[in-house]
């Protein structure tokens, strides 16, 4: 099985089908308070279904699974009985569009039978930066309470002004809303509480947009709204808690962690609650919230109960698969007095072996717990053969499991690192490698920088705003390690660079992907691409074949591999290239005549651009085309050139269907020429 998590989903690959495990975050029906009875308003001619129930908890673009209603308006139930993907409208109103448009308008319908089963809300595809615990310096800040200070400028614009009273603040600060009661000017209040850049307007009023990540919220009112409103203003007001930084938790992107526990999985959002899903259920059943299958019995010496005490929040959830233990990577500390204690990001929380499902440190039990005294916030965990890698963003620990009565030990292996993101670092060998912010890493029992020749080429391409989404995978079949990233002006993942750790050399270049995994279980690395325009997402296999299958139909891949520049003696005397000696292969083809391009590019001197190249071509005389074996390869034995240079640089390509080819060790006829 292969688990799969979206932005907007999480679903269970199995032959080729995709099963929407998503757990369910609340459900309503008319026992609930208030009831969901003939909830369903339509009007005269409309497709969109409205929906008013107060306090349904979503955001714009959340799914929900409707049953038990009755037509309404003409609308027929079937179509009202179906999972939707709905339009936020306000903290007591959501729409969603049916096949049929309604006859009539009907202000409240669909019988008392009605059922809303709404799924955890969903994430944004991109990362927002203004966002996150540790995000820079953290300055000491004070709360202040603010009574309806939204106001905007006319309906449909992006901007809302705060007003507030001798806010101290400059141009370029950052706020924090912490709590806001009531959507402001109309504008959902939930994607509204977090860090704003402002521009100040006066004294007393300060504006901030509301263009966030991908998404333009527009108001609908002008009037002062926000109700009860907490926001937190730095004392000093600096760029730090809260500002555009490399570090941060990121809530809005939404990143899933999954790992094993035996065959059932362990899922969780995010900085959201952990989630599990049980094989023995089957696909058709959602993945469930792991608190609710843990005992109802009560604590001795508490007033709560052991499904109390499951960690209600982290940031990555982690399946000690030989231990057989549950870890939770930033979570709320256990406290027999408060079952819902303040998140702590740098807290590790472990559940008793063998059940994920306790988390209540007893002396019958394995649970328990460890802060991390460096960093911030943890970003993220990783399982090795002997212990767990735990990166700070300040620092790399050692996790190892000692047994009663201390359970696991924590080592500090090296501060004063750093790692690009939750999904950076990746084993393979029992060697770990990671990308930092400006270089990378490798541990093999000590941490070590590992040298990259790309260094400068990378770090400078990278989109750091949206370095929460780079992620590392692995190639075993061809000894390479790869990283994707999004490179400058890029919001979406469009560049790759790889380290091969067996020949010890670096290359890169451009792909489309959002995840990668390479297990041994499938018999080709398997990578995600992302939906474009009005191509859905998908799974790919690499190396399955020759051609780009990631559209609707295959095209050809430009592959090709330069060198860099090389010489005769330093360049002191320019060189003739009259003649190139191809050593290659076209094993893997399924065209006739397949068919290369080896490029000469020269230089007349360091540092010059290159000059008029010479592209001979390198053709197969064998058909390719549904052949099983080959023979030894008949093509061009030698290929004519003529160029002139003190450098120059040595490529091969090519572009066309059904095309594959390996290059082994040409030989290029240079002599001597004159220095002038």
């Amino acid at each position: 099985l292969l688990g799969v998590g979206t932005n907007l989903k999480y679903y269970i690959e199995e032959g080729g089908d995709y099963n929407d495990v998503t757990p369910i975050r609340a459900t309503f029906n008319s026992a609930s308070i208030p009831s969901t009875n003939n909830c369903i308003f339509t009007t005269n001619g409309s497709n969109v279904v409205t929906v008013n129930y107060a306090n349904y908890g979503g955001i714009d673009g959340d799914f929900v699974t409707i049953s038990g209603a009755t037509a309404v308006g003409g609308i027929p139930a079937g179509e009202l009985n179906a999972e939707h993907q709905i339009t936020y409208v306000d903290l007591d109103t959501f729409t969603f569009t049916v096949a049929t448009a309604a006859t009539s308008t009907v202000s409240g319908g669909g019988g008392t039978n009605i059922t809303m089963a709404f799924q955890v809300n969903t994430g944004l595809d991109v990362y927002v930066t203004g966002n996150g615990w540790g995000a820079g310096t953290w300055p000491s800040y004070v709360n202040y309470t603010l009574t309806n200070p939204f106001t905007a400028a006319g309906i449909g614009v992006s901007t809302l002004t705060v007003t507030q009273a001798s806010h101290g603040l400059t141009t370029g600060d950052y706020v924090y809303f912490v709590s806001i009661a009531s959507d402001p000017c109309g504008i959902n209040r939930l994607v509204l509480q977090k860090a704003f850049p402002v521009t100040v307007t006066s004294p007393s009023t300060y504006t901030i947009s509301t263009v966030i990540g991908g998404n333009t919220y527009l108001t609908t009112s002008t009037a002062a709204s926000g109700g009860t409103v907490v926001v937190s203003i730095p004392v000093a007001p600096v760029r730090g808690w809260g500002a555009a930084a490399d570090v941060g938790i990121g809530q809005q992107l939404r990143l899933w962690t999954n790992d094993n526990f035996g065959e059932d999985l362990l899922i969780a959002p995010r900085g959201g609650e952990i989630y599990y899903w049980d094989a023995t259920t089957g696909l058709s059943v959602r993945a469930v919230e792991l608190s609710t299958l843990a005992s109802g019995a009560t604590v001795p010496g508490t007033a709560y109960t052991y499904k109390d005490f499951v960690p209600n929040k982290t940031n990555q959830i982690l399946g000690s698969s030989i231990q057989r233990f549950a870890i939770a990577f930033g979570s709320n500390p256990y406290d027999p007095t408060n079952p819902t204690s303040t998140f702590d990001p740098l807290l590790v929380r472990w559940s008793d072996q063998e059940n994920p499902f306790l988390w209540v440190p007893e002396a019958t039990n394995q649970s328990g717990e460890y802060r991390l005294n460096i960093g911030s916030f943890i970003m993220c965990g990783r399982s090795t053969r002997q212990e767990i890698l735990v990166w700070s963003d300040a620092a790399l620990y050692s996790m190892q499991y000692l047994g009663p009565p201390y359970i696991w030990g924590f080592q500090l292996l090296q501060d004063n690192i750093t790692i690009m993101s939750p999904n950076a670092a990746i084993t393979v060998n029992n060697v770990t490698y990671w990308m930092g912010v400006d270089k990378f890493f490798v541990y093999s029992g000590r941490v070590e920088t590992l040298p990259c020749a790309l260094r400068q080429y990378i770090f400078q391409d990278i989109n750091k705003d949206q370095a929460f989404q780079v992620f590392a995978g692995g190639n075993e079949g061809y000894n390479e390690v790869w990283w994707f990233y999004c490179s400058q002006g890029s919001n979406t993942i469009d560049k790759y660079v790889i380290y091969n750790y067996l020949e010890r050399v670096w290359y890169y270049g451009s792909m489309n992907r959002t995840a990668w995994i390479d297990s041994s279980l499938r018999q080709f690395p398997i990578a995600a691409y992302p939906s474009a325009g009005t191509t859905s997402g998908r799974i790919l296999y690499h190396e399955a074949a020759v051609d780009d299958v990631s559209g609707l139909a295959p095209i050809p891949i430009d592959a090709y591999i330069q060198s860099s520049d090389f010489d005769i003696g330093d360049g002191h005397n320019f060189g003739f290239v009259w003649r190139i000696l191809p050593d290659l292969t076209f094993n893997g083809s399924d065209v006739n005549q397949p068919s290369v391009t080896m490029t000469l590019r020269p230089r007349q001197n360091s540092g010059t651009p290159y000059g008029t190249a010479d592209n001979p071509r390198v053709t197969s005389a064998q058909n390719y085309s549904n052949r099983a074996t080959y023979q030894v390869q008949e093509f061009d034995g030698q290929v004519y050139t003529r160029i002139r240079a003190r450098q120059m640089s040595f490529r091969i390509e090519s572009d066309g269907l059904g095309v594959a080819w390996q290059l082994g060790s040409p030989r290029i006829d240079i002599r001597p020429d004159g220095r002038r």
